[in-house]
């Protein structure tokens, strides 16, 4: 693998450059809306970093969210307690940057790179910023190879590639982020980076222990935005993960990026949009929020140098799959894996629901074989959910469909297929294995 570059790249350079405010831009607060700051004299960029000096207490640093006439407003990234009329507002960095370096792996970071674990301050590294531009779409190589995740019913049916973007779509505790920490450990990746954002603050450190475990943390770079911390650093803990991702596959490396939850991005983005005084439109989103994510996802996928493998968690309200994000999320991404919170009643985890799931780039990674197989067992699983309801009153008779009668059989040998322990590994080729002795040769021959 090719080290860390020392300093960035000429052309980074440049669009650093570029960015940059060289001279000294001072304002000061006039008044506080909601959850906003309002200050005059302050011509600075949107997305530029400013820091107040308060009267009482620390230095407190906000992000520019807009503009009313000669006043710019500021999204603090700290609590506000504190804040006057008439404090001071510097310009401090017109650009965020997070740093970037192999030291990060097995670090816990805070959404502006600083670390929250016990284990000391980074060494000095490169920065890269945090707002970068997509790879350029006719520079993206096609996605042709496979990435095992070892998890038995994703390799099996929804195969996924290196450079993939799917999400995960599923109600609360239905089993996300035990799926999340079973990709991490298992999946073949030189490095994950994991972004959690929005969780409760309880949470992190079981899905850190519990979920990921050591041998998930070794390879891991963990970036944290408690649902407590203002909505402007839980977009900034996003970006940051991104970015972070970023470099190491400009540094060569696959990774895998797990982001839990891009819900929870998409309402701190509905927070600071509606702040700024935009006009909510479906169920309150403002139109901010259906930009921000075709930028954000577009970032990760293929490059000529490494690949960014993205595995979003979508937090579906209610349980309905069709509402605004999960809608716009699932014309963005390469794929979507449902979980059911009917399955997950029953104790099959990962309770994934292979029927409304799918991974776009399956039928073009996997042979001929392997397609087969799937498509296969689908429809016997298919057929079963159809006349469930008569197999469950007793209304079907055995005998009457071939089809029906083979599905009946084979439901409790492809239940126990999907099933997985948590700290189960299985290689690929097992499943492959597997799903052969499922679907027997006889069947496969009268298919060929």
């Amino acid at each position: 693998m090719k080290p860390f570059p020392k300093v960035p790249h000429a052309s980074q350079w440049n669009t650093l450059l570029e960015r940059c405010m060289t001279v000294s831009v001072e304002g000061r607060v006039r008044a506080i809306r909601g959850t906003t700051i309002v200050a005059g004299g302050l011509p600075t960029p949107i997305g530029a970093i400013v820091r107040i000096q308060r009267r009482q207490g620390a230095d407190l640093d906000a992000e520019v969210i807009g503009f009313d006439g000669s006043t710019t407003l500021l999204a603090p990234l700290s609590p506000m307690d504190g804040v006057s009329q008439g404090d001071s507002v510097r310009l401090h960095r017109t650009i965020r940057t997070v740093p970037a370096s192999l030291e990060l792996v097995g670090r816990v970071l805070d959404a502006t790179g600083t670390p929250i674990d016990d284990r000391g301050p980074l060494a000095p590294s490169i920065r890269v910023p945090c707002d970068a531009m997509p790879v350029p779409a006719l520079d993206r190589p096609p996605i042709k190879r496979v990435l095992p995740t070892q998890v038995r019913a994703i390799d099996a049916f929804l195969t996924l590639g290196y450079g993939q973007r799917i999400g995960v779509f599923a109600g609360s505790g239905v089993g996300k982020s035990t799926l999340l920490g079973m990709l991490a450990r298992g999946t073949a990746a030189d490095v994950v980076v994991i972004g959690l954002i929005g969780e409760r603050g309880r949470e992190v450190l079981e899905f850190l222990e519990r979920d990921l475990a050591e041998e998930g943390r070794q390879k891991s770079v963990t970036v944290v935005a408690t649902s407590d911390t203002p909505a402007p650093k839980r977009i900034l803990a996003a970006k940051t993960a991104t970015a972070i991702a970023e470099a190491y596959r400009d540094a060569g490396k696959n990774v895998l990026l797990l982001m839990d939850s891009v819900t929870r991005f998409a309402m701190a983005q509905r927070e600071v949009g509606l702040a700024a005084g935009e006009v909510p439109t479906t169920r309150g989103y403002p139109p901010s929020v259906f930009s921000m994510l075709p930028q954000l996802v577009e970032r990760t996928g293929m490059s000529t140098k490494g690949s960014i493998t993205a595995i979003y968690t979508v937090l579906v309200e209610g349980d309905d799959a069709n509402e605004p994000i999960s809608d716009a999320l699932r014309g963005l991404l390469d794929g979507h894996v449902h979980l059911s919170r009917a399955i997950a009643s029953r104790g099959r985890y990962p309770a994934i629901d292979i029927l409304p799931s799918l991974s776009r780039l399956q039928t073009q990674l996997v042979d001929p074989q392997h397609r087969l197989w799937a498509r296969e067992l689908r429809a016997l699983m298919a057929t079963y959910q159809e006349n469930e309801d008569l197999i469950n009153i007793g209304a079907y008779t055995k005998g009457s469909n071939p089809n029906i009668d083979r599905a009946i059989m084979m439901r409790d040998s492809i239940e126990a297929f999907l099933s997985q322990e948590q700290r189960d590994i299985i290689p690929f080729k097992d499943t492959l294995a597997a799903m052969q002795n499922l679907v027997g040769p006889s069947k496969l021959a009268n298919a060929a």
